[in-house]
């Protein structure tokens, strides 16, 4: 089975209102042939760096770039090792850059959420906080868990979710690429069926954006690229504090296909363009009431002709 034509994505990056550089940094590898999709499938990530000058953003876009081109050598039929393969690679690659550029490779280092489409399946890796939902029938669930210091804290009780929204510490991760020589990721496989959506982003979205808004987004929105154009502009208009992330992948969905758009800025004031459907949808609905009503006139013309038959 082939998703060549099948799948719906767009990935978009800002650096928000309050950043003067953005440190997120996206990367999709989309195959052009069915050979190149059995090779590589379909992968998409998202990286926010961290760091002191301007590591973070060096960081993100080498360990990005790095894990996709490991990704691409590996040979691993396991889908889900090659994929953390490629994430330890990129980590290995980072430490060295770091280390031969001290000025400023002190403290780089990056968290990452990455996703790849074989087939009908998914698989989620994460380092960090950065996260990956699944949305289906207009349900969303966190499918990676937040690797932070409030999300231990409420996995062991020690305070509430409610909590942790406003913690202090909120912003400290617990592993990450570039900070440690084996960081931990994280594996996730799914099943997918037609009409599901995938969503990748920093905490740059979540620390603005419910679940619950994500979802609705997801549901009301016609296309990738709607819905992730919502999503970032709901999370720059709450004050974008930091650096917004967002990708936003549907699969098999009963659309028109778009394709991603190129990494970089928009223009977070743009409202999302209006769907080109909505005249189309309301010139059918004129058209069938017309049939309609025809149908309504030849069905009583007809049942007076038969009265009048019935009379003689």
């Amino acid at each position: 089975m082939t998703n060549l034509g099948q799948i719906d994505a767009c990935l978009l990056t800002d650096k928000g209102q309050v950043r003067d550089r953005n440190e997120d940094y996206f990367a999709q590898l989309e195959p052009a042939t069915e050979a190149e999709e059995r090779q590589y499938g379909w992968l998409y990530l998202v990286a926010d760096g961290v760091g002191g000058a301007d590591a973070g953003e060096v960081a993100s876009r080498f360990a990005a770039e790095r894990t996709v081109h490991h990704f691409v050598a590996g040979a691993d039929p396991d889908w889900s090792q090659r994929l953390e393969d490629a994430m330890l690679a990129a980590n290995v690659d980072l430490r060295a850059k770091a280390a031969d550029q001290p000025a400023v490779g002190r403290g780089m280092a990056t968290t990452m959420v990455a996703l790849v489409i074989q087939g009908d399946e998914a698989i989620l890796g994460n380092v960090g906080d950065s996260r990956g939902y699944h949305w289906r029938a207009g349900e969303l669930r966190q499918v990676t868990k937040d690797q932070s210091l409030v999300a231990k804290l409420v996995e062991e009780g020690a305070i509430t979710p409610e909590q942790a929204a406003s913690h202090r510490h909120k912003n400290v991760i617990l592993s990450s690429l570039g900070s440690e020589r084996q960081p931990q990721i994280d594996l996730f496989r799914l099943p997918l069926a037609p009409g599901d959506a995938l969503v990748l982003c920093s905490d740059g979205l979540t620390r603005h954006v419910a679940d619950e808004e994500i979802g609705d987004c997801l549901a009301g929105a016609f296309t990738a690229e709607a819905a992730a154009r919502q999503l970032l502009q709901l999370a720059y208009d709450r004050g974008g504090v930091d650096n917004i992330s967002v990708a936003v992948v549907r699969y098999r969905a009963d659309t028109a296909v778009t394709r991603p758009m190129a990494a970089g800025e928009i223009e977070p004031a743009a409202e999302p363009a209006p769907l080109a459907v909505a005249p189309a949808l309301g010139a059918g609905r004129a058209l069938l009431w017309v049939y309609t009503g025809f149908l309504c006139i030849v069905q009583t013309v007809l049942i007076l002709l038969v009265w009048v038959l019935l009379q003689t």
